[in-house]
């Protein structure tokens, strides 16, 4: 082949480019590596490049053909994504994978741990005709899974430790989708899954080049959100002033708006109260958030007597989570008991 081509860097440039309006630390880069005949991976060429548009490729392409991957790496916190990999060889099939979600993020496809996510597969280019040589037929599908462990992301993690779920043949060009209702992220407590699940195609070797990287996707995977309402008891009788109140909120969903509200009754989910002053927050980050809040001086949202209940909310993608609630009483009539006596 021994000849240049065109990078096109239109591969990812819609999710790199709202990484760089997210996160303005974004930095990317195109890295081209060569594949020797012989199977091995020879010379690797790091190039910086723009979000999108288009170059020639640094390097010559071997006639073993070229794996070319977009990289975008946030310095602080550090944190790096492989976006998009191609394959560019002799006779070699196109590959499009893409996992879709609830979360309209495009940065990196995830989702919460008790969600489902479609995976499409996208084959062109296959050959059938007796005399095509075998990696012109057929492409080899992998899927990996892997855990973050307890409170990680992906940042320093080893992919080459996932799992190796199940592989298959796909013979045929055209599209496959495959619905996947739960995840397969190693972990005891399904709720509190970090983790990842990876989607790999690669073309078969042959006598002049190796097993290729034809494209991959992975579906981020993050825990169920918990929290806790301190400072208030069930039952609990507020007299004249309200009791200062502690939210614990635990793997915030990186989408999220969270607040409290204060409505008059028992608990009834829907309900739309009042939103206590200083218990709203907005989570736009790139992994699950924890926060703690105190509430004070929140007695502007109870107006009369009797049962009213405190709910945590979280919104998400996903729809409207309730974190904790709690159901108090409050009794602020003041009785005088007294007697009037007269002397005639």
């Amino acid at each position: 082949m021994n000849k240049k081509i065109l990078t096109t860097l239109l591969i990812a440039t819609c999710g790199f480019g709202h990484a760089q309006e997210t996160y303005p630390g974004f930095q990317n880069f195109v890295r081209q590596v060569q594949m020797p005949t012989d199977g091995s991976e020879g010379l690797v060429w790091n190039v910086p490049v723009a979000a999108n548009g288009e170059q020639l490729s640094p390097l010559e392409i071997n006639p073993g053909g070229a794996r070319f991957e977009l990289h975008t790496v946030n310095s602080d916190p550090f944190i790096g994504y492989l976006l998009d990999t191609k394959y560019v060889g002799s006779y070699v099939p196109v590959a499009e994978v893409q996992i879709r979600t609830e979360d309209p993020y495009e940065t990196v496809p995830r989702t919460r741990a008790d969600r489902p996510f479609n995976v499409e597969i996208t084959i062109n280019g296959l050959l059938n005709g007796a005399s095509d040589p075998e990696p012109s037929k057929q492409v080899k599908v992998l899927h990996h899974a892997q855990s973050y462990g307890v409170d990680g992301n992906s940042a320093g993690i080893d992919r080459d430790q996932a799992i190796l779920l199940g592989q298959g043949i796909i013979n045929a060009n055209g599209t496959r989708t495959m619905q996947y209702l739960v995840n397969s992220v190693p972990g005891a407590d399904r709720a509190k899954i970090r983790g990842e699940e990876r989607f790999s195609v690669f073309s078969l070797a042959d006598y002049q080049a190796p097993e290729s990287h034809l494209d991959s996707v992975y579906v981020q995977i993050w825990p169920v959100a918990d929290g806790t309402i301190s400072g208030l008891s069930p039952g609990q009788l507020v007299r004249f002033q309200a009791p200062n109140v502690t939210i614990a909120l635990n793997d915030l969903y990186p989408d999220s708006q969270v607040y409290t509200q204060v409505y008059k009754g028992a608990e009834s989910l829907g309900t739309e109260g009042r939103v206590i002053s200083g218990s709203a927050l907005i989570i736009n980050e790139a992994v699950p958030q924890n926060r703690i809040l105190t509430l004070t001086n929140w007695d502007d949202v109870i107006t009369s007597d009797g049962a009213w209940t405190m709910e945590l909310l979280a919104h998400t993608p996903f729809g409207v989570d309730r974190l904790a609630h709690v159901t108090f009483d409050v009794d602020r009539t003041i009785s005088v008991n007294g007697s009037v006596t007269t002397i005639e």
